[in-house]
């Protein structure tokens, strides 16, 4: 595409997204580019359509293909799309409306609807219309408003509680704030800069540097608030409905097992100063029990995540 896009849509992708997902997220009107990540070695169809950007991570793993398309990504502003769920074909508008009305918020939340797999009319119907954003007026708690996102509160203190019993109930984590950075529309900036932050805080020392697979979500989501924090700031805001984003959802069983503290440990190294992050830290190592009873669960019924059917591949 030779315009510089509004928006850049990023998936990571095994190539066994469905041809009616493919068919929908080519209908996204506007200013917007396609990219699309492969995991190393995987053969794909060509495209056609010149907004899709067609990459090949250099490493297979959630990590590595999200690090790689952010890092590619063309646009303003960037969202970050798995390869089963939907996005509203006027978005695009909605994205230039918002940011040119509230040019420093960083991130706009959309509204999203969580649709069971096997509920095929649910996320094959129709859409409903936007909302303007001109017409919405702002609001806390709201329906119906534009609902302000505070930052997340990293300097709270570190609860030490935690070092005598890991197992405490995690409250810090039920404000308004957000954590995850799918589905989510964030100004690309303010992201490039997080992705130079997160490649340093790979590097345990000299030649050594250590990723996580997985658990990239809510790493970057808090890494850029982490990058730009001041504390009780607003950093953008929630979209009203109807909903702009349709999450298909599988059984939670189906999932492979995620040891999600190890991709927190990159936060507490880098940013050691937030004791967020280290409640964060020491509430998800609470479970590594249970992820290694799933584990071996896992392994001895052979379970398999998202399948779907093949792209077709070139032969």
């Amino acid at each position: 595409m030779t315009a510089k896009p509004i928006l850049s849509v990023v998936t990571p992708t095994r190539g066994n997204f469905s041809e009616y997902w493919l068919e929908q997220l080519l209908c996204i009107q506007g200013e917007v580019q396609f990219v699309l990540v492969f995991p190393p070695g995987t053969r794909y169809q060509s495209f056609a359509d010149p907004r899709i950007k067609v990459l090949q991570s250099p490493y297979k793993g959630e990590m590595f293909q999200r690090f790689v398309g952010l890092l590619n990504a063309d646009g303003d502003y960037v969202i970050a799309l798995d390869d089963d769920d939907y996005l509203h074909p006027e978005v695009v508008a909605t994205v230039a409306a918002y940011f040119q009305r509230f040019p420093d918020s960083i991130v706009l939340r959309l509204m999203t609807d969580k649709i069971d797999e096997q509920n095929v009319e649910a996320y094959r119907r129709a859409w409903e219309p936007i909302p303007a954003v001109s017409n919405l007026s702002e609001g806390k708690r709201q329906a119906g408003q534009l609902q302000q996102l505070p930052i997340a509160p990293l300097d709270i203190p570190f609860d030490k509680r935690y070092l005598v019993w890991p197992f405490i109930e995690r409250r810090d984590d039920r404000a308004p704030h957000i954590e995850n950075f799918n589905t989510k529309v964030w100004r690309n900036d303010v992201v490039q800069k997080s992705l130079v932050e997160i490649s340093q805080a790979t590097i345990l020392g000299g030649i050594l540097t250590w990723i996580p697979r997985s658990g990239f979500d809510r790493l970057m989501g808090l890494f850029v608030q982490a990058t730009c924090f001041e504390s009780g700031i607003t950093v953008g805001h929630w979209m009203p409905r109807p909903a702009q984003v349709r999450f298909i959802s599988q059984d939670p069983a189906l999932k492979p097992p995620r040891y999600h503290f190890l991709s927190d440990f990159l936060l507490v190294k880098h940013f050691p100063q937030y004791g967020y992050f280290w409640n964060l830290f020491f509430n998800k190592v609470s479970y590594l029990p249970r992820i290694v009873g799933k584990s071996l669960k896992w392994k001895l019924q052979k379970k398999t995540y998202r399948t779907g059917t093949p792209a077709k591949e070139i032969t």
